[in-house]
């Protein structure tokens, strides 16, 4: 049986720890932002709990774009090399604007910077790795040891995990339901302080208007999860 659903989407967001994470403490309001634009994409991969109609985990891959917060999901099977570079190659089909950087950290499914041997130059022959140089995008990795470095991605993966624990899912298909209608309420109707108190879309919009060049398509033709 499903627990109760809010009434609407978005009270998944209204704690103050939600507050707080969308756009900084109150102690944060006077900081000064830089104004990065769009096309840098911090990404992460999560664990999903097993539903009772599955017979394995499976995996949320999560990418977010600093400048704007867009956010774009997948659910994978697996955390492959495959399924990391599938994921990308569909962030980039359905990103309004260009990628020119990613991040990740320094898990196999996104390089092959630690092998049995240690720590070493990725070698560039890494699938993940393939479709940054044929897409000419700058794949960064974060130091190791330090998840913090990908602090954005990993405070949405936060939110995501709060409704994992408030919720609880009868199947994949409900599981996938959920995270499609937080996806839809978090790029359209959660505005954050940290973008002037505009949603994801609308400042995408905003980034659209005065930077026409940044874009290949029209935001409104944003798409919501991939599975």
């Amino acid at each position: 049986m499903l627990v109760p659903r809010p009434e609407s989407i978005e009270q998944w967001s209204v704690t103050k720890q939600e507050r707080e994470s969308l756009g900084g403490s109150p102690k944060s309001t006077t900081r000064q932002f830089k104004a990065y634009a769009p096309g840098f994409i911090p990404i992460d991969v999560k664990y999903l709990p097993q539903m009772p109609d599955e017979e394995q985990r499976r995996y949320l891959f999560v990418a977010i774009d600093r400048a704007t917060r867009w956010v774009y999901l997948a659910i994978h099977e697996n955390k492959s090399a495959e399924s990391a570079t599938r994921f990308l190659a569909n962030v980039l089909a359905n990103a309004p604007f260009v990628v020119r950087t990613v991040l990740t950290d320094n898990g196999k499914e996104f390089t092959d910077r630690f092998s049995s041997a240690g720590e070493r130059q990725p070698t560039g022959r890494h699938p993940f790795d393939q479709l940054c140089r044929e897409k000419r995008i700058a794949h960064r990795l974060i130091q190791p040891r330090h998840p913090q470095t990908n602090g954005m991605v990993e405070r949405f993966n936060g939110r995501i995990a709060q409704i994992l624990r408030a919720e609880r899912f009868v199947s994949a298909a409900d599981l996938q339901e959920t995270l499609t209608r937080y996806l839809w309420a978090y790029n359209h109707r959660i505005p954050q302080r940290v973008l002037g108190h505009m949603t994801p879309i609308e400042k995408l919009r905003w980034w659209q208007t005065e930077r026409p060049d940044l874009f290949v398509s029209r935001v409104d033709n944003v798409t919501g999860l991939d599975t």
